[in-house]
C-alpha cells in the first residue's frame, strides 16, 4: 500500500529539516520512556539505585513536603530512607507537554494520579496522591536524564474521606 500525501501548495522539507524534526520526535520519545522508567522504580518499592541512575550528578528532586534533595546521592538515600511507610503504590503520570529546547536540554510538565497504601499507626490505610510535576531534562553521554523535578502536590489524603476539604488548587 502506497501512502497519498497531498503536495498542491504544499513546500516539501528539506532533508535538514526532516532531521530536525525526527530529532525532536525521537527526543520526546526517549523522555517519555525515562519517565516511565522512574514511575516503573517509583513502583516497584521506590528502587533506590534505579531511581538515582536516572538523574545527572547535579540533579534536584523537589516534592515540596516530601522533601528537598540535591545530588544524585541525596536522591538515592532519600528513597532509600524515606519511603518506607508505603506498602504499594501506582505511578500514573499522564498529560505530558514535553519541549525540547536544543538538542541536550527539554522541559516537561506531567499529572501524576497515584493510588497507594501506607502504614499508619501500625495500620494499613488506602490514599490517593494528585500533584504537578514540572521538569528539566539533560542529554549527557547520549542518554536523556532528570535535571530537575519539582513536584507540586495538589492532595495527599486518605481514601475513606473526601478530598475536597485538602486539595490544593
Amino acid at each position: 500500500m502506497t501512502l497519498q500525501v497531498p503536495t498542491k501548495g504544499w513546500k516539501m522539507a528539506s532533508q535538514d529539516e526532516l532531521l530536525q524534526r525526527l530529532a525532536r520526535l525521537e527526543a520526546i520519545e526517549e523522555i517519555y520512556r525515562l519517565k516511565s522508567q522512574y514511575c516503573a522504580y517509583a513502583d516497584d518499592n521506590f528502587n533506590p539505585d534505579g531511581i538515582a541512575s536516572l538523574f545527572t550528578e547535579d540533579a534536584v528532586w523537589d516534592g515540596e513536603t516530601f522533601g528537598r534533595y540535591v545530588g544524585r546521592e541525596a536522591i538515592r538515600r532519600h528513597f532509600k530512607e524515606d519511603a518506607g511507610d508505603f506498602v504499594f503504590c501506582a505511578h500514573l503520570a499522564m498529560n505530558p507537554i514535553i519541549d525540547i529546547d536544543g538538542p541536550d536540554s527539554a522541559r516537561g510538565k506531567w499529572r501524576l494520579i497515584m493510588p497507594a497504601t501506607m502504614l499508619a499507626n501500625g495500620e494499613k490505610e488506602a490514599r490517593w496522591f494528585l500533584c504537578g510535576y514540572d521538569e528539566e531534562y539533560k542529554r549527557v553521554g547520549g542518554k536523556w536524564l532528570f535535571k530537575s523535578i519539582k513536584c507540586h502536590v495538589n492532595f495527599f489524603s486518605p481514601h475513606r474521606t473526601a478530598w475536597a476539604e485538602t486539595a490544593v488548587p
